[in-house]
């Protein structure tokens, strides 16, 4: 080990002593080269990181401490501003100023880079001269490096380092470091959040919630742009896809634009349902759509399928149950000028399909011909409960489809928390469709929403056996007057 440079402590970390406990021995010498970096064609990265990678030492600490706010400000739950400022002390450079530019030039790798901080001061002793601050993680004791002296040298500047006395205030911290001051100690510290317009919609743990009013007005101070903040205090209603809300800080007003894709939309965020996380599955499915086809919503929400789809030329319809959604949609066909290219409904997904949907096949479909592109697709995201809805599909339709290709392409949306997801949604469809789509799905993993959890979306063309009622081929009678299962369809199949 020793040899290698490590201390006794690198074996103390829990990633290497997990990995070593499960591992060969002369695979444990490639995981400490990892560390090093020191066998040529192994991750050096490890070695340009070292102070993520590496175990902490004493000095690390100290170093740490130079950028926290001061530990009184631990478990303040209203924000105090002026309870953050505090001193520290950093190297510096003294320079004429004439010279400053070249010089930040050539030592850019040490000088101090952190947001809100000058890197070059006055010198109150010298108005011919400036300082320059060093950056106190690399200038370890307040000396120089051989590169550093050499670059000195040729610019004929003293390489003596000084001590500065840098104040901080609150402004200068970033979020992080204020939560983590100010959160008990050891506890998770999160400012994530996702920003739908000027609101910061936060989903705040329990132990975070005494501290939510001072987190919300941080996530204000800290993002340029952001003026409301707000924390989710109720699962997502599954009938309108919305939840309950609290406003930690900042304005009260609800309602915001966004854009996405380069599609506009303008929504009251407390009524109606929008996940930013869902930008790219919006364009993935936009982009499997020609001009011409024909595209169903039946959960459309506010518009982030139908009104892409209907700007590159689609044919849409487009429904939600919930009010809001409805209004806010037609608001947004208008806004993108699209109205006049998409049919609006205020429907239960069911009805839309038993209806509308159906309608529209049942006169589309049989006058297509074979060298005709159209295609016709039917998006379904209600992830919570879309695969309910697919039984609707059996027997939609009478008679017979005049080709497979215009059979109609779906696309739900499914949660799972299965070992084995895209199993797991696959069988539930089967199980709603009352078929096998062995061989005739493809599913995507669209995200990860929680630990063991995953939104995936199931794609396929409707069975012809599901999707028609067609006349036996055993009887003379008319269609009209006996109807054969999709059961009698498959033996004839398997007979034929």
């Amino acid at each position: 080990l020793w040899r290698f440079g490590y201390s006794a402590r690198l074996l103390k970390t829990n990633h290497f002593r997990t990995a070593a406990s499960n591992t060969s021995f002369p695979a444990v010498w490639m995981l400490l080269a990892q560390y090093s970096g020191r066998i040529p064609g192994l991750f050096v990265v490890a070695e340009r990181n070292r102070f993520f990678t590496m175990p902490e030492t004493v000095e690390d600490k100290a170093n740490l401490e130079l950028y926290s706010p001061p530990p009184e400000v631990r478990g303040m739950t209203l924000l105090n501003r002026e309870a953050f400022k505090r001193t520290i002390v950093v190297p510096v450079l003294k320079v004429k100023k004439e010279i400053i530019s070249g010089l930040l030039k050539s030592l850019k790798h040490v000088v101090l880079q952190r947001p809100g901080l000058k890197r070059v001061v006055e010198d109150p002793e010298d108005e011919d001269s400036r300082l320059l601050i060093l950056d106190p993680y690399k200038i370890l004791e307040f000396s120089l490096g051989e590169p550093e002296k050499e670059a000195l040298k040729q610019l004929s500047v003293c390489p003596e380092v000084s001590k500065y006395n840098l104040e901080l205030t609150y402004e200068n911290f970033k979020s992080e470091e204020i939560l983590r001051a100010v959160l008990p100690e050891g506890q998770e510290v999160t400012s994530g959040f996702s920003r739908v317009g000027h609101i910061a919609h936060l989903n705040l743990r329990d132990h975070q919630l005494p501290y939510r009013y001072l987190i919300g007005q941080v996530i204000i101070d800290k993002n340029p742009g952001i003026t409301c903040a707000v924390n989710k205090t109720s699962i997502i209603d599954s009938t309108y896809r919305n939840f309950q809300m609290e406003v930690l800080a900042g304005e009260s007003n609800l309602v915001t634009k966004v854009k996405e894709n380069s599609v506009s939309y303008e929504l009251d965020f407390s009524k109606v349902y929008w996940n930013p996380r869902l930008s790219t599955e919006h364009s993935r499915i936009v982009e499997l759509l020609k001009p011409g086809d024909v595209l169903f919503d039946v959960f459309a929400g506010v518009g982030p399928f139908a009104i892409p789809a209907a700007r590159k030329k689609c044919h849409v319809f487009a429904n939600d149950l919930n009010p809001e959604s409805y209004s806010w949609l037609l608001h947004n066909c208008k806004l993108n000028k699209v109205d006049s290219k998409v049919k609006v409904f205020n429907m239960d997904g069911r009805d839309f399909l038993l209806g509308p949907v159906r309608e529209e096949l049942s006169k589309q479909l049989p006058l297509l011909k074979e060298e005709q592109k159209t295609s016709f697709h039917i998006v379904m995201n209600l992830p919570a409960l879309a695969i309910e809805f697919l039984d609707a599909f059996r027997h939609l339709l009478d008679g017979e489809p005049c080709s497979t290709a215009t059979l109609p392409t779906v696309h739900c949306y499914s949660f799972s928390k299965h070992d084995d997801p895209t199993k797991d949604i696959q069988e539930r469809a089967e199980a709603s469709l009352g078929t096998s789509l062995d061989g005739r799905c493809s599913t995507y993993l669209v995200r990860n929403v929680a630990p063991n959890k995953e939104m995936l979306c199931i794609s396929f063309q409707v069975p012809a056996e599901v999707l028609y009622k067609r006349p036996c081929p055993s009887e003379a009678k008319p269609a009209s007057k006996r109807l054969c299962t999709s059961r009698d369809y498959s033996e004839e199949k398997l007979l034929s």
